[in-house]
C-alpha cells in the first residue's frame, strides 16, 4: 500500500508538510512518496492528504496507477472537452 507521484509534478511542496506519515520527500526532478512509510492516511484521515491538496491532476497515483486527481476532477472540465478546447488553440 503506497501511492506514487509521477514525473508531471511541480515541486509546488503541497504535499510535503501535509503527509502525517513524513513519506513525501524532495527528489531532484520531483517529489517522491517512500512507499515503506507511506499509508495512504489510513487511521489519521478519510483520504490521503497528498492527493486532497495536489494542484495538478493525475501526478498521484495509488498502487493500481489509478490517478488520486484524475484528469477534470480538479477542473471540473470533462477530459474530451479539454482536449478540444486545447486542439482549437492549437489550431490558431
Amino acid at each position: 500500500m503506497a501511492l506514487k507521484i509521477l514525473d508531471s509534478c511541480v515541486n509546488c511542496w503541497a504535499c510535503q508538510p501535509v503527509c502525517p506519515s513524513e513519506a513525501i520527500a524532495a527528489a531532484p526532478r520531483h517529489f517522491v512518496i517512500n512507499d515503506r512509510k507511506c499509508t495512504e492516511c489510513e487511521g489519521s484521515y478519510a483520504e490521503p492528504q497528498c492527493a486532497s491538496i495536489c494542484p495538478i491532476e493525475g501526478a498521484i497515483v495509488n498502487a493500481a496507477g489509478e490517478a488520486m486527481n484524475p484528469p477534470g476532477s480538479l477542473t471540473g472540465i470533462p477530459p474530451e472537452l479539454m482536449q478540444a478546447a486545447q486542439a482549437e488553440i492549437r489550431a490558431r
